[in-house]
This record gives structure tokens, sequence and C-alpha cells, in this order.
């Protein structure tokens, strides 16, 4: 776990927040902290491998692939962004940016969009010929999100900045005050109906016009508790998910829940700790815990509608909800097939081995992710 203080210099603290030891090769795993063994199942959903691409490494970064129409755009840390098509898994073109990268990719039908270090924002046609470069306030980690003309990127110094698609010129900054302690995650930004819903460091969740930055309405998703200042940390973990009136998200150290997307006023939580983030359709909330259990909540009342923790200690991603499934990678490059309705195994498909650094993302009828060793791998049902 990485944790960064309120410093204006970026000083990365390690801290084990589940006991430290030393580790002997030849003792056996401790069932207490090894990663839960993968149990045998009889699959009731056929999934296959559509095609696989390597595009390189994502380091100490996560990195996430986004759709366009039938293109993806995806990112490593040595500075290549790429095209492919979604169908085929050709690749249309790829380029390499002259500093490493730590964050990406936002995307649509005028730009792509990535984090470089020391927080240099890039910008891309959709051709791969650079357009403007822009240098942020802080390190960024969240993948940039492109809307219409606005490209919003949000540092580790808890800045929100909109920057023109056309030029990179700066149209507005929103700063919110910064936790002394923060995770070192990348949260995320959704958009809807020109408006972003932002989560961010301290449990916090804002919606903010996406056109000037003016604040509609700011809530705590999580109060923190405990008397350290670690045990305080309540950041927010991975984006928001919107749907129907609502923006859920989860926290870590607090609480997964849902908010009315109009005013904020919370509709429901529940007590859970994730660094994840949560997915959401028109009937379920997902929330993947930082102890590898997987639970399905109901969107209305946020009953805890079935929990499967088959998957302890695997570090897994942000679920997705797909067809009758809901997904989720874990830290050996598995993709596991849940079901929906009450959270049992129906499939489960290998990748290279590294784990699977992003939240699954569909395309049309394929299921897309990004493992940390730079292989992007299209799945579908059969």
């Amino acid at each position: 776990m990485k944790l960064l203080p309120a410093s204006s210099s970026v000083i990365v603290l390690l801290a084990c927040l589940s006991g430290c030891g030393s580790w002997n090769p030849f003792s056996k795993p401790d069932p207490k902290t090894a990663p839960a063994e993968l149990q045998a199942f009889t699959p009731s959903m056929a999934v296959k491998k559509v095609w696989s691409v390597s595009i390189g490494g994502a380091g100490e970064y996560s990195f996430n692939p986004v759709a366009v129409g039938s293109s993806i755009y995806a990112a490593s840390n040595d500075g290549s962004v790429v095209k492919i098509d979604a169908n085929s898994g050709q690749v249309a073109w790829k380029v390499r940016a002259d500093v490493n990268l730590t964050a990406g990719v936002g995307a649509n039908e005028k730009a792509v969009v990535v984090g470089g270090q020391k927080g240099l924002l890039l910008a891309y046609d959709t051709r791969g010929k650079l357009r403007w470069k822009m240098q942020a306030s802080s390190e960024i980690l969240a993948a940039p999100v492109v809307s219409d003309n606005v490209v919003l990127v949000h540092t580790i110094d808890n800045r929100v900045a909109a920057y023109d698609v056309e030029n990179g010129s700066n149209k507005w900054t929103l700063e919110r005050p910064l936790p002394i302690l923060t995770l070192r995650v990348a949260t995320g930004i959704a958009v809807k109906d020109q408006m972003a819903y932002i989560s961010t460091p301290g449990g916090k969740l804002l919606s903010v016009a996406l056109q000037n930055g003016g604040l509609r309405w700011e809530v705590s998703a999580a109060e923190p508790k405990g008397a350290t200042e670690l045990e305080r940390v309540v950041d927010m973990s991975g984006a928001p998910a919107i749907v129907s009136g609502n923006v859920c998200a989860a926290t870590y150290q607090g609480r997964v829940g849902c908010f009315d997307l109009s005013n904020g006023s919370n509709r429901w939580n529940k007590e859970i700790s994730s660094e994840v983030g949560v997915a959401a359709d028109e009937r379920f909330v997902f929330a993947a815990d930082n102890q590898g259990a997987v639970s399905g909540f109901a969107l209305n009342g946020g009953a805890n509608v079935w929990k499967n923790d088959k998957l302890k200690r695997r570090d897994l991603s942000t679920p997705v909800s797909f067809g009758r499934a809901v997904v989720v990678g874990d830290r050996f490059g598995f993709v596991h097939f849940l079901s929906r309705e009450d959270g049992v195994f129906i499939a489960r498909m290998p990748t290279d081995g590294s784990k699977v650094v992003s939240a699954p993302l569909i395309v049309g009828n394929n299921l897309v992710v990004q493992t940390k060793s730079g292989t992007v791998v299209a799945f579908a049902t059969e």
C-alpha cells in the first residue's frame, strides 16, 4: 500500500497495513495471508479469447484502455500510445511519447490524451499526431477524461483542471483541500449531461459543471474514523458509476453507496473498504473489497444481494457488469466471470499471468482488459 503525505514535494511512504514480515521461500504459505487457491467449478458460460496485443508494461502505474466507436486506445509506461481495431485486434498505429507515461487513456472523436512524468499532459489526434503538450500542477495518476471540447485532469495535489481539447489552454481549475495522508491510487471522473462527478481524497464526491468548473454539490461518501492519521484515511477509489439518476462510489476504509445525481443526497451506504471503485447496472451495484470479496448490492435501497469471498487476497480489479456476468480481474492475470444474480463462478479466463490493472472495458460484444505486463486482451461470449 502506498500513501502520500500532503506536501508540495511528493514523498512516497510505504505502509504495511496488514503486518510485515520476512519471507522464506522454503516455508509453506500462511493460509491467513496467502492468496486464495482457485476453486474448480463447471463453467456455465462459454468465453473465448478474440485477440491480444502487447503494447508495453505499466511499471508502477495503472493504465486503462478506452473505446471510441470501433477503436480502442491504450498506453504504457514506456511512452507507447496505440490505436487498436476493437473487432480484429489490428494495430492501426503506434506512437512513442518522448517521456514515460503515468496515466491514460482519455479519448473522444477529437483527441487521445495521456499523462506523462512530472505532470506533463499530452494530446494526440486520432491519427497519432501530437497536437499539444501542457504542464499540469502535479503528477497525474488517473486517466484524463475527454468530453466534448474539454479535457479533465485530476492531479495528486487534489486539483481538477479543464483544458481546451483543441489547443490545451486552461479553461478552469478547481482546488480542494488535501488530507494529511492520501492513498497513491488513481481516483476517477465520470461525465454525464455536462456535469463531471469526481472522486477525491478524503472521501469527498464532487459534482462540477463541465464548462466552467462551478461546484454544484460536494458530499462526504465516508467519514474518517480512528485515532491515527493512517486509520483515518478514507480516500475515494476509482471512478464513480452513474446509472438511473444515481452516482455510486466506494471508499477505502469507508463505505460503498449511491447518491442522488442532481443534489448529492445520500440514498444508501454500506460499510466496505475498496481501493478500486464500483460498477453498476439497472439492478445492482458491484464492489470488490480489499480482502478480495465481490458483493452485489441492490441499486434501489442497497440491500446486500450476494457476496463471493472465494478470491481472497487476489488483489481484484474494479468489476464490470457484462451481460449476465460480473467480471473482475486478479493479480495473477485471471479474469473471473461471476453470475450477476447470485455471484457464483460461471467462467474464468487467463491472460499473461500478470495483474489485470484496468477495469474491464466493454466494447460492443467484447470485454477488454489490460495487464501490468502490457497485454491488451479481448474476450467474447460464445
